[in-house]
């Protein structure tokens, strides 16, 4: 009523059940858990409007409407149209990405009523807008499946995600980060073992074996007498038996 718009109707259904969601991980190294993963849809409470006017504003002071360039390139072809800062669209703060960013829901069509139709970008910290979703429950998968990890928003970017979350992606989501060998070999993430590469025989160099000194023929005549001796012994017992 505030903002003179309506929920669509998914996150009307997820604000119903649950008033946001927050759920984070970690990883350990060296013993010490690591804070990584981080998932996140704000409250209603939190569910703020960007580019709205505040009082606290002086009346000179710039704001994101003024960021608004006519000359930008409207949306043709396969590029949907990108969100206004102005009056021409609503946003909504749904994740702030741990300041990597915004996720927001954008009403783009609020002139002269609110348009019901919403879609789901993703603000990076240039301020440029890149298309994630048509839907929340779309977004919500997306949310899901990406684990939560670092930047995840930038690999629907142009530049993609950094070398640092890169490597966190080859990690624990290795087909996400690279889609374009998955599309060329779709096998190429399947373990594959070699059994003539693993049990390839080598070359293994002799080991010579020490001869053992030679022993003098006073010890083996004591040696062959013991035997003898111990031989005796055991036919005289078992004669007795």
């Amino acid at each position: 009523q505030k903002n003179s718009c309506v929920l669509p109707e998914d996150l009307k259904n997820f604000y119903l059940m649950t008033d946001g969601f927050q759920m984070t991980w970690s990883v350990k190294t060296d013993d010490t858990p690591m804070p990584l993963g981080s998932m996140v849809i704000n409250s209603i409470s939190k569910l703020c409007r960007l580019g709205g006017s505040s009082m606290y504003t002086l009346p000179s002071a710039p704001t994101l409407a003024d960021l608004e360039d006519d000359t930008d390139e409207e949306g043709n072809g396969d590029k949907p149209e990108k969100p206004h800062f102005d009056s021409r669209s609503l946003i909504f703060e749904l994740d702030p990405c741990n300041g990597n960013g915004k996720v927001c829901l954008v009403y783009k069509h609020a002139e002269p009523v609110v348009s019901p139709d919403t879609e789901i970008w993703f603000l990076d910290r240039a301020l440029y807008w890149h298309f994630l979703t048509k839907t929340f429950t779309a977004y919500y998968r997306l949310l899901i499946t990406h684990l939560g990890l670092p930047q995840w928003q930038y690999a629907f970017t142009s530049y993609g995600v950094s070398p640092q979350a890169k490597q966190w992606f080859n990690m624990y989501k290795p087909i996400t980060i690279n889609t374009a060998l998955l599309s060329e070999e779709a096998d190429s993430f399947v373990n594959k073992l070699d059994p003539n590469k693993v049990f390839k025989s080598k070359n293994k160099t002799p080991v010579l074996k020490k001869k053992q000194p030679p022993q003098p023929p006073g010890s083996q005549k004591s040696h062959t007498s013991m035997t003898s001796a111990k031989t005796s012994s055991l036919a005289g017992n078992s004669s007795r038996k």
